[in-house]
């Protein structure tokens, strides 16, 4: 691995006007961290790297790097692009037990921080070491949010989140795990404890229907659900997956490594809205993918689809009549949209018409004092936009926090 990746750090061209790094969501300095590398200043490149993303060692897992950093390599236009992820990956999880987080003189102010996700576990960091006394909340008995119940282990080691737990501990953070806002707590309540900034990150939890006949039937389950914990499910021998996002190739690949022997994916459209990379995993697992493919229902015996044509511009241009797929068991991974405990408890704060929490550029609702970012503002989006976006709302509240007593 060492070797790979100083090869790999070799390669780089160190560009004038770097394209991997205008294709990184967060602007990643990725040629001086290569640099600094090779130069054996790889501490100072860890430090450099959680500077700009606390949450760098999972981007560096779970990114779309082929449409990122990797995809805008100029070595790429004819070979092989530098394979940014691995030497972001080798610095930064190397230097994420060493790190030391500076925290500011305490303020005095105390901050909930409601949900522990990309967007939580950022703002929550970013605060704390702004001086700021922060309480994080977690509705689950683990931090990481959609990193830990929504991400496989193949893909994501828990450990890194447990790690990531640590650093938060030491920086000062409070975590109140399996305390639900919206439940037995208030947002009214935290408030009228003190908190002076409360951030809501709370994610997209509730799967979305696909409108079809035998959603609820006993084989049938949700994406978003499986990935919480595969190994309370009994899928068979045969299953289809209706999706074709990265989820979905979660939920294929996870079912593959479970004992399942046939997984099928459904795909709506004549090709996949999940990343090249991640496709390509799936189908070198024994993944069938199924393009055209359109469910009109679920049965006792599998899942009732008719197969769609398409013309040169995507467009379709004739259905089948409806056949009978067979198969054991069938996972919906058609997305998912936001729980609604915490709008329904707080009065004055609005929610879009795809009931998301309605919220400006930096964070701010509708509610003062009260901020929201990641999938719960935005739908289900990647991580790096989302730690991208939370940098803006902990400066918006840090700014907030500065104007009240």
């Amino acid at each position: 691995m060492a070797i790979h990746v100083v090869n790999e750090a070799r390669r780089c061209l160190n560009c004038k006007v770097p394209q991997c790094r205008k294709g990184c969501p967060i602007n990643t300095p990725i040629p001086d961290m290569i640099r600094m590398f090779l130069e054996h200043r790889t501490e100072e490149a860890g430090q450099m790297l959680f500077e700009n993303n606390p949450l760098s060692v999972v981007c560096s897992l779970v990114c779309d790097h082929e449409k990122q950093c990797e995809g805008h390599c100029v070595l790429g236009r004819k070979g092989a692009p530098v394979h940014i992820s691995s030497i972001e990956n080798y610095i930064s999880d190397a230097h994420l037990d060493r790190l030391q987080l500076q925290r500011q003189a305490a303020k005095g102010k105390r901050v909930a921080i409601i949900g522990s996700g990309p967007a939580g576990i950022t703002i929550a960091v970013l605060l704390a070491q702004k001086g700021y006394d922060v309480t994080l909340f977690e509705s689950r008995d683990k931090i990481g949010g959609v990193l830990r119940y929504g991400i496989p282990e193949f893909r994501l080691p828990k450990s890194v989140l447990d790690r990531y737990q640590a650093q938060l501990v030491q920086l000062g953070i409070k975590i109140r795990p399996n305390t639900v806002i919206g439940g037995a707590l208030t947002v009214d309540d935290l408030q009228r404890d003190g908190y002076k900034a409360i951030f809501i990150g709370t994610g997209v939890w509730r799967p979305k229907k696909l409108g079809i006949p035998g959603e609820s039937l006993g084989h049938v389950h949700f994406a978003i659900d499986y990935l919480v914990n595969p190994d309370v499910y009994d899928l068979g021998r045969s299953l289809v997956v209706i999706g074709a996002g990265n989820s979905a190739m979660d939920v294929a690949r996870t079912a593959i490594r479970k004992g399942v022997r046939q997984v099928h994916v459904f795909c709506r459209r004549n090709q996949a809205a999940a990343s090249v990379r991640e496709l390509e995993y799936a189908v070198a697992d024994g993944v069938e993918m199924h393009y055209g493919a359109r469910p009109v229902e679920i049965t006792d015996e599998g899942v009732v689809y008719q197969q769609a044509t398409f013309d040169e511009n995507n467009e379709v241009t004739g259905l089948s009549e409806p056949k009978l797929f067979r198969a054991d068991s069938v996972v919906i991974a058609a997305s998912q949209g936001p729980k609604d405990k915490i709008v329904n408890t707080t009065t004055g704060l609005a929610v879009t018409d795809r009931g998301l929490l309605a919220a400006d550029e930096e964070g701010r609702t509708s509610r003062p004092g009260i901020f929201g970012s990641g999938d719960v503002v935005s739908g289900a989006r990647t991580v790096v936009e989302a730690v991208r976006h939370s940098k803006d709302v902990a400066r918006a509240m840090d700014e907030y926090l500065q104007t009240v007593e």
